[in-house]
C-alpha cells in the first residue's frame, strides 16, 4: 500500500466527535474565567484580556507592533491537507483581523499514534503553504499523543502601533461589510458533496486580502473582527457592545455558501447554535419576517469565516469593489444587534 492509499483511505471526520470552531467553548462560559485573567500593569501591552479582542498586541517599539494568537481544533473535514490549510487560514486570520501581517508560526498538534503517518505529514504540509501563503513561515511547533486528532497554530505577526483594527470603534452611520459567505457549519453538517467542496475552498481562502484592502481605507475603517465560533451574531454583539450601537443586519443582503440555505431549511443545526443562542439572549432581535432557516446561519459557528468591519459609508463602494458584501448598518444604541 502506497503513502498516497494511505491518506486517501483516511476520514478524518471518523476520528472525533465534533470538529472546527464548532468545538469552541461557549462565549457564556468563557467571560468569566477571562475576566478573571485580564488584569495587567504593562503598559507596552496593546489588547489584551481588557477588553479581550482576536489577538493579544504587544508593543515592541514606536513603530512596530507584536501580534499573537493561536487557534486549534479536532477535524471538520476528511481530507488531510484541506485539515491542515483551514487549520492554518483560521489560525493566521486574528492576526489579519487585528491588522497585522503574518510572520511566524508553530504547529499545535495532537493526534493519535495509529493514524497513519502520511496523513499527519499532509496535514503539517498543507498547513505551512498556507502559513507562506499569509507571508509567514512555520518556525516549530510541538506535538502530543491524543486520542482525536486535533491540529492548530500559534501565529505571531506585525502592525505598527497606531494602526491597530480592533472590535471596538464602529460609529452611527457606518455600514457592515463582511467578507466571505456564511453557513460552514450547517453545510459541512447537512449540505452535499459539492457543496462541502465549495464551503471547504472558501475556509481555505486566507483574509489577508480582505484585511489588506481595509487597511488601504485607512481611517474609514472603523472596527473589525473576523467571524468564526460564536457565528455572525456572536461577534458583531461583540463589536455593538463595544461601541455602545446597534448593529442592523438586512438579511436578504448576507452572502451564503451554496447549499447552506437548503441544509438549514432541511432541519441541519450544529453543536454550537444553541450555545451561541443562549449567549446572546436578550441582545439579538431577530424580525419576524427572518426565516428560521436564515436565522440558523446567522447563529452557526463558523470557521475560517470572513471579516466582518464597520466603514464609513463613503468607503463602501471601495471595500465592495475589494470583494465585500455590504451587510448591514450601524445605528445609534443602546448596545444589541438586529436581523431584519
Amino acid at each position: 500500500m502506497t503513502a498516497a492509499s494511505d491518506v486517501d483511505l483516511v476520514r478524518l471526520t471518523e476520528w472525533t466527535s465534533c470538529g472546527g470552531c464548532a468545538a469552541k467553548w461557549g462565549a457564556t462560559a468563557l467571560a468569566g474565567m477571562v475576566g478573571e485573567l485580564a488584569a495587567t500593569a504593562d503598559p507596552a501591552l496593546l489588547v489584551g484580556l481588557a477588553p479581550f479582542d482576536d489577538a493579544a498586541v504587544y508593543r515592541v517599539s514606536d513603530d512596530v507592533a507584536l501580534v499573537s494568537t493561536t487557534d486549534f481544533f479536532p477535524p471538520l473535514v476528511d481530507d488531510p491537507g484541506d485539515f491542515g490549510a483551514v487549520a492554518a487560514a483560521n489560525a493566521c486570520s486574528d492576526v489579519f483581523a487585528m491588522g497585522g501581517r503574518v510572520v511566524t508560526a508553530l504547529n499545535l498538534s495532537a493526534f493519535p499514534e495509529r493514524l497513519p503517518l502520511p496523513a499527519i505529514a499532509a496535514i503539517l504540509q498543507s498547513a505551512a503553504a498556507v502559513v507562506a501563503e499569509a507571508g509567514g513561515s512555520v518556525a516549530g511547533g510541538h506535538t502530543i499523543r491524543s486520542e482525536e486528532p486535533i491540529f492548530g497554530l500559534a501565529v505571531q505577526g506585525l502592525v505598527h502601533p497606531d494602526r491597530i483594527f480592533t472590535k471596538g470603534g464602529a460609529r452611527v452611520g457606518d455600514l457592515l461589510v463582511l467578507s466571505k459567505p456564511l453557513g460552514t457549519g450547517i453545510v459541512l453538517a447537512g449540505g452535499s458533496a459539492a457543496d462541502k467542496a465549495g464551503a471547504t475552498a472558501g475556509m481555505r481562502t486566507l483574509n489577508r486580502l480582505a484585511s489588506e484592502a481595509l487597511q488601504a481605507l485607512g481611517p474609514a475603517t472603523h472596527a473589525v473582527t473576523d467571524v468564526t465560533g460564536f457565528g455572525l451574531l456572536g461577534h458583531a454583539w461583540e463589536m455593538a457592545e463595544r461601541a455602545g450601537t446597534r448593529f442592523v443586519f438586512d438579511a436578504v443582503s448576507l452572502p451564503l455558501y451554496p447549499g447552506a440555505l437548503a441544509a438549514a431549511e432541511a432541519g441541519t443545526r450544529t453543536g454550537g447554535d444553541p450555545r451561541n443562542r443562549e449567549h446572546l439572549a436578550g441582545v439579538v432581535d431577530v424580525g419576524p419576517s427572518v426565516e428560521p432557516a436564515l436565522e440558523a446561519i446567522c447563529f452557526d459557528p463558523q470557521t475560517s469565516g470572513g471579516l466582518l468591519a464597520a466603514v464609513d459609508a463613503g468607503a463602501s463602494a471601495r471595500a465592495q469593489a475589494a470583494g465585500f458584501s455590504v451587510v448591514g448598518t450601524v445605528e445609534p444604541g443602546p448596545a444589541a444587534v438586529a436581523v431584519a
